[in-house]
């Protein structure tokens, strides 16, 4: 009896995949660590200056890899293989005058293409910056946050005593990855909205990037529509020294506070990171600088929309990888990923009257809002 209890109901092969199965679960961060290490030590530049098919042999010489750890390198390469990050080839290779040996050779995929280090749209920095162990420490505090109804602290205060953001505009290095991090995101993001949704621009004359960072989007903005006058509006200690040019400046203050009057408001990947009380802070503080002026602008959010589609819906990888960012979001800021009905009521609580989605943005969407 107690034995049948224990397998409810499984028969012996059920009971080995669903070990399987929760071993994989158990084990899957070593994907991650597996491929922060390849980056680290640049295996994919490695095999993208080889031009062809790198050989095991030729890419440990190339990464001056210890004699002694040469062999852990062929391990590391096959579980990036089978996770899609490199091609495996056949390649003939000569040992001496007349023979010849089949050796494994390895090549780029899309995804190691966008972790080469001198490629504009590199994500690279994002990758070292999200598995830096900074962020992995917060996830031991999870079920200790969840069983404590007195602590309103988000796991990342439990791990530190000090807010997200606190503790990234008090620590230098970290806070200059989670730039990096940012900017190379903002790179890739808007090479495909201006190649997909430049009209979304047109018409502007004055854009405010709300929380902008350092500036990488709205430089690229404001490349490519001289016309427009861009401002990157962030905290102070964010934006104290950075220097504009003939169509971009910086301008210090807090966006709970007030934001500059403007055409047109851009919030990319802003509102996520804030739960549902402050985004209609927020929202509001918006909807004054777009109609202050006596006209009517519009707020453009770049950020995610939680099975937005039907096509999405079906798309294991991209609903997973929403799943992760909303844990990610709860977790280190006490933010979260919404669906269309959540930022709807958003929306509307703030004051706004109409709002479009366009899931054109892969994992994200671009949202236009207006009062």
């Amino acid at each position: 009896m107690e034995g049948r209890n224990t397998k409810m109901g499984m028969e012996g092969e059920e009971m080995l995949r669903a070990q399987a199965h929760i071993w994989n679960h158990i084990f899957s961060f070593i994907n991650s660590m597996a491929l922060k290490c390849a980056v680290e030590l640049r295996i994919p530049d490695a095999i993208n200056r080889h031009g062809s098919p790198i050989t095991l042999s030729q890419l440990l010489s190339s990464l001056q890899i210890h004699p002694r750890k040469s062999q852990h390198v062929r391990r590391i390469m096959r579980i990036l293989v089978h996770s899609g990050f490199f091609l495996i080839h056949n390649k003939t290779t000569q040992q001496g005058d007349d023979d010849q040996d089949q050796e494994e050779a390895y090549s780029l995929t899309n995804p190691s293409l966008l972790l080469l280090q001198h490629n504009p749209l590199t994500l690279s920095p994002f990758l070292l910056f999200m598995l830096d162990r900074v962020l992995i420490e917060p996830w031991q505090f999870v079920s200790a946050w969840l069983l404590n109804d007195t602590d309103n602290r988000t796991p990342f205060e439990m791990a530190y005593g000090k807010k997200f953001w606190e503790y990234m505009g008090s620590e230098t290095k970290d806070g200059e990855g989670f730039n990096a991090a940012m900017g190379s995101d903002g790179r890739l993001v808007m090479s495909v909205l201006l190649e997909k949704y430049k009209s979304v621009f047109e018409g502007v004359e004055c854009l405010v990037d709300v929380g902008g960072g350092t500036g990488t989007v709205a430089k690229i903005i404001a490349e490519a529509f001289p016309q427009i006058k861009c401002v990157v509006f962030d905290l102070p200690q964010v934006v104290d020294g950075l220097e504009g040019n003939h169509n971009l400046m910086f301008l210090q203050g807090d966006m709970f506070q007030a934001i500059p009057p403007a055409d047109a408001l851009l919030l990319k990947w802003i509102l996520h990171d804030w739960t549902d009380e402050e985004c209609i802070k927020i929202l509001k503080k918006c909807k004054e600088a777009i109609t202050s002026n006596g006209k009517i602008g519009k707020v453009i959010i770049i950020d995610m929309v939680v099975t937005n589609n039907k096509k999405m819906k079906n798309d294991k990888l991209m609903i997973e990888c929403k799943f992760f960012w909303d844990l990610l979001m709860m977790v280190n800021v006490g933010g979260k990923e919404r669906d269309e009905k959540e930022w709807a009521q958003l929306f509307q609580l703030a004051g706004f009257s109409t709002y479009n989605i366009f899931p054109i943005l892969g994992l994200r969407s671009l949202i236009e809002l207006y009062p």
